[in-house]
């Protein structure tokens, strides 16, 4: 299906109207409903009222519970899909301010025990140098220096709290010139210099690695409960079960062939002959 950020909306908010109308059609109380498919009943009135969006596990058993046809069920699980993806419009992240993204990312790792990151295209800002974030909000607008401060200060991250970070960077990551040589090569130094921290795991893919799928997107995934994924014009966030183990799935892959440790900063080195 189509993610447009309209059609999301919509899906989030009629998605409990459209289960209500099923279960009333089906000659229904909530309460006899919740008996059918061993759910609360409060759980019910929470999901037929948006006030909570079922994971298709949950839709599946109400719609079981119901007696839906396949050619009703369908356009349903479309539906609960969408309400559980979440589309960030990049004019709309400027709105808000850039640092109030930052904001939101520091609760995120704040609340997560494990956090991966895919990075096939660029560095990072927890893993980069003051010079290089700015370099890389050039496209930006307005002035980025209070974005900058907030990227900096998460990286403290990497040293409190209870989160461990992966990071897997293709050497396309690595190498991509946003600043002069002299710069690059103080960020490849950071590189190193992070992959030594006790809650981090800093992994290289050398071009010419044999992979099985080509790497799409930059994506992060938090526990099994979110994943979010990078394109030039906004981000998506999947928190649908199927959609964040799908991602998990396609790190754990990457991760196979990727360098850590000695090997990996060897790697960047010699890249950079740092």
């Amino acid at each position: 299906m189509a993610l447009e950020p309209d059609e999301l909306a919509v899906a989030s908010g009629n998605l409990g109207e459209t289960l209500r109308e099923l279960r009333r059609g089906a000659g229904l109380s909530g309460e006899r409903l919740a008996r059918r498919c061993s759910m609360s009943q409060s759980k019910i009135s929470k999901i037929e009222t948006g006030r909570l969006i079922p994971t298709l596990v949950d839709l599946d058993r109400l719609l079981t519970a119901l007696e839906v046809s396949p050619e009703q069920a369908g356009p349903v699980l479309a539906k609960v899909r969408a309400a559980n993806t979440e589309w960030q419009g990049k004019r709309e992240l400027w709105r808000k301010g850039l640092e109030t993204r930052q904001h939101e990312l520091r609760s995120l790792e704040a609340s997560a025990t494990e956090a991966r990151y895919f990075l096939p295209t660029m560095v990072t800002g927890l893993l980069a140098t003051p010079e290089y974030i700015r370099a890389s909000l050039t496209h930006s607008p307005g002035d980025v220096s209070p974005t900058v401060a907030k990227k900096i200060a998460r990286q403290e991250a990497l040293r409190e709290g209870a989160c461990s970070f992966t990071f897997l960077l293709t050497e396309q990551a690595v190498r991509w010139a946003i600043l002069p040589p002299e710069g690059m090569a103080e960020q490849a130094a950071r590189l190193v210099e992070v992959s030594r921290l006790e809650r981090v795991r800093l992994g290289v893919i050398p071009l010419g690695t044999l992979l099985p799928r080509g790497p799409m997107n930059t994506f992060t995934v938090y526990d099994d409960r979110l994943a979010t994924v990078e394109i030039f014009t906004g981000r998506l966030a999947f928190r649908e079960p199927q959609d964040v183990e799908t991602y998990r799935e396609l790190f754990a892959m990457y991760e196979e062939h990727a360098l850590f440790g000695d090997q990996a900063r060897e790697r960047i080195r010699s890249w950079f002959e740092v």
